[in-house]
């Protein structure tokens, strides 16, 4: 059992430990509607940070794996927030059967980054499912969050920086324009290793392109920003 931060709400890793493209999404999400849905929850790291820091959001989670939405749901409880949490066991490619279109204000994702066949993907079979496009494409996702959000939904996403234009053209396809763009250096004069995207369903086109998040300064100590997101400033 581990803290968020200090004092912080407690969860369980379950078959993935918490990464940094999770947290720096949840802290990244700034919606302005109040009933979100975390695509690919996992163990809800994403729904547990927003919840804490915003006492008027309620959340849904949607995962394929039993495992990962059992740990999701057991974490909220823990944290006395299922009042404003539901998790789901299913398949996003289904959504047109989950829910009802424009169900959500918002949506959230820390999708799989890595396409089949590119050879990035791990040997475990979870790890694998988690981080490569085997059963849900980025098409998938962005088909999903354009049928989940209304006009003026906001979609959130983490993703890694070679795949840029394609997550553009494919938001695009399906009515979702990138609004917000942020990427994240490990230090400064480093290339990119994350991009935080920012999309709004019918929105008009214009991208706002955001100064870098550095994760780390010229002496390998965490930056100012980092501690704040991480509560340890």
């Amino acid at each position: 059992m581990s803290e968020l931060w200090k004092n912080g709400p407690s969860f369980e890793d379950g078959s993935f430990k918490v990464s940094t493209d999770s947290v720096l999404l949840a802290s990244f999400a700034s919606p302005k509607g109040k009933n979100g849905i975390d695509i690919g929850c996992g163990s809800g790291i994403i729904s547990l940070i927003m919840l804490c820091t915003n006492e008027t959001l309620h959340m849904t989670g949607i995962d394929v794996n039993e495992d990962a939405a059992e740990t999701a749901s057991s974490n909220i409880q823990r944290n006395g927030l299922s009042s404003r949490y539901n998790v789901i066991c299913g398949d996003i490619r289904e959504h047109r059967m989950l829910f009802n279109t424009g169900s959500f204000d918002f949506a959230v994702c820390n999708p799989p980054y890595y396409p089949e066949n590119s050879g990035k993907l791990s040997s475990d079979t979870k790890k694998a499912l988690a981080r490569g496009e085997t059963l849900c494409t980025l098409g998938d996702i962005c088909k999903a969050a354009a049928y989940l959000l209304p006009t003026g939904g906001s979609f959130y996403l983490v993703h890694k920086p070679e795949r840029l234009p394609e997550i553009f053209c494919t938001m695009t396809k399906y009515s979702i324009e990138p609004k917000r763009l942020r990427e994240v250096q490990y230090r400064i004069g480093r290339a990119p290793s994350l991009v935080l995207i920012e999309g709004r369903r019918g929105g008009r086109k214009g991208l706002i392109i955001e100064s870098p998040l550095i994760l780390t300064n010229d002496d390998g100590t965490e930056t100012e920003e980092v501690l704040e997101i991480y509560r340890r400033a």
